[in-house]
This record gives C-alpha cells, sequence and structure tokens, in this order.
C-alpha cells in the first residue's frame, strides 16, 4: 500500500475513534508534499524526516505537533504492517516551554466590557457591531467557553428559562450543559432582544451570535478586533512571544472560580473535577494548563494551608 493511502487510512481511523484530526491530517498532508506519496511507508528515510521536522525557522511546538503526529502515524503503520520500522529519530530536542497566560484582573475586565469603550472601536469591525461583540466577551468569561463554541452556538442552545447553555461537538466531538449565573442571563436577554431588531435570520436554528448579515463570527474578525480592544484600553503586558489574547478570558474564568473557592472556604480539591467537566475536559490533565498560579491564587492556597497545618480544617 501507498504512503499516501497509509495516511489517509490512518486519518480516517482517527476520526472513526473520535478525534477531530483537522490538525493531524493536514500536517500529515503536508508531510505528503515533501516525500514520495506514491512510494512505501519504509521509503522514507530519517533524513526525510528531519528535514520536514526541521522546517525554515527555530525550534517551536509547531515542531513538537509535527513529531507527535509523524510518531502517532508511524506506530499505527508498523501495528497493521504497512511499515517495517520507524524512520522517527529517538533524539527529538525538548520544545520551548509555553509562556503562561495572561491572567486579566479585575479592572482590566472591567475596561474590556465598558459599553463606552466597544464604541470607539465599532466602525472599524465592519459587520461585527458592538454589542454582539460584547456579549461575546462575556460568554468567553462568564461560562469559560471556547471562541468555537460561542460561535457555534445556535438560538436554541441558549436556554435563559433554565440558564442552561448546550455545547455541541466541542474538543473530540463532545456535547456538555453549561449551567450560566444570573448576570450573564441577564446580558444575554439583553442581546435577544437586540438581536431580535437585527435584519438576520430568528429562527431557534440560526447562529446565536451573527454579524449584521446573518453570518457566524469570523475567528480572524474577532481576534482583530479584540486585539484593537484591548491596546484602545491600555491593555499591553504579556511578553514578546505571548501577548494577552482573547482565550485567556476562559484561562481567567477558571482561575477566577479557583480563586473564590479558596476565598468562600470551600473545598478545593472536590471541586476540581466539578470544573474540569465544565471547561470541557476530559481529564484533570487538561485542566491543570488553565491555572497558573497567580499571586491572589498562591495567597488564597497559602492561607487555606495554614489553617490546615493548624488544625483548623481541610486543605
Amino acid at each position: 500500500m501507498m504512503l499516501r493511502e497509509v495516511v489517509e487510512q490512518y486519518i480516517a481511523w482517527r476520526q472513526t475513534h473520535g478525534a477531530k484530526f483537522k490538525t493531524g491530517g493536514r500536517l500529515l498532508r503536508l508531510f505528503l508534499k515533501n516525500v514520495d506519496g506514491n512510494a512505501h511507508c519504509d521509503a522514507v528515510s530519517r533524513a526525510h524526516i528531519l528535514a520536514f521536522l526541521a522546517g525554515n525557522g527555530p525550534l517551536t511546538r509547531h515542531r513538537e505537533n509535527k513529531y507527535c503526529t509523524l510518531n502517532g502515524f508511524y506506530r499505527y503503520a508498523v501495528s497493521r504492517g504497512h511499515a517495517s520500522r520507524s524512520p522517527m529519530p529517538d533524539n527529538e530536542p525538548r520544545p520551548p516551554k509555553s509562556a503562561p497566560p495572561h491572567i486579566y484582573s479585575p479592572e482590566e475586565l472591567k475596561r474590556l466590557f465598558d459599553p463606552g469603550t466597544m464604541k470607539l472601536t465599532k466602525r472599524r469591525r465592519g459587520h461585527l457591531d458592538a454589542v454582539t461583540f460584547r456579549t461575546l466577551l462575556f460568554l468567553l468569561y462568564g461560562a469559560g467557553l471556547r471562541l468555537g463554541e460561542a460561535s457555534r452556538l445556535a438560538v436554541t442552545d441558549v436556554d435563559l428559562t433554565q440558564r442552561l447553555l448546550t455545547i455541541h461537538d466541542a474538543k473530540s466531538f463532545k456535547s456538555r450543559l453549561v449551567p450560566i449565573g444570573r448576570d450573564l442571563a441577564r446580558v444575554l436577554k439583553s442581546y435577544m432582544s437586540a438581536r431580535a431588531t437585527f435584519p438576520v435570520e430568528q429562527t431557534r436554528s440560526s447562529f446565536f451570535l451573527a454579524t449584521r448579515t446573518g453570518a457566524p463570527l469570523a475567528p480572524s474578525t474577532v481576534q482583530a478586533a479584540f486585539d484593537r480592544l484591548r491596546l484602545s484600553v491600555g491593555i499591553n503586558g504579556g511578553t514578546a512571544t505571548r501577548r494577552p489574547r482573547l482565550h485567556d478570558l476562559r484561562h481567567t474564568f477558571a482561575v477566577h472560580r479557583l480563586t473564590d473557592w479558596y476565598r468562600q472556604g470551600e473545598d478545593v480539591q472536590r471541586l476540581l473535577p466539578v470544573l474540569s467537566t465544565y471547561l470541557g475536559h476530559t481529564d484533570l490533565e487538561g485542566t491543570k494548563v488553565y491555572l497558573p498560579m497567580t499571586p491572589e491564587l498562591l495567597q488564597q492556597a497559602s492561607s487555606r494551608f495554614a489553617g490546615y497545618a493548624m488544625g483548623g480544617g481541610n486543605a
């Protein structure tokens, strides 16, 4: 069987077993452009692999993604008898550590959510109006949603009576129910009233967050609008390689939730799996990356440990 055929078979196998595998499939097809896809799997040498991994720039996380994708493919190919060996190098350098997410302070959040600030960038965003954009930001922070999850919400997925959001086909094709608080429900109710005046489709299956043309929100448009908003309100922190991002609103939701639990004296260890499920993670490892140790979180955790050490309760 030709390499190209095995690659397509592997992609289909991964997707059949519950993985979207869009990035992995794209990387494998890119790999085929660098080798002879009509040759046998064993025709690929270690030199071919190293050339594909090296790329044209410095060592990045992208190289790690390419390595993991190819490694998984060759494990599959060898186990199915399509390849007699794996050409993957066994001395792959460690990837650089990811920069920590930016956790927005309450004061920064106030600036981001200020309706007056939204008007400053309204005319620059074309069909993405201020009320839709502001509602999106509230969903990302108030419910900890991913941008794609919020953008794909249909009108019927937003139950304001039960204060419940239905998230369909998140990562690994999983769906979940997301309870929301009263404040966020009021924001969504207000948006529903405004949306009713838009010249867009008003059916229950139409997009909840829509542009003035009724189209779903484009990630590139939203990201560009957020970068302009962030700079306009003076949020310029971060590092040269990681500026405050739109996705960091989700990280901020997780950290603020954990901090509040500590402050309220809740059993944090018991509640961590609840937070993990709420965020749509399959295990706690996925949630750990959302919880960088901020000064306030460290203070709350230290206070809890001090109380535990003195016999005041469970940590």
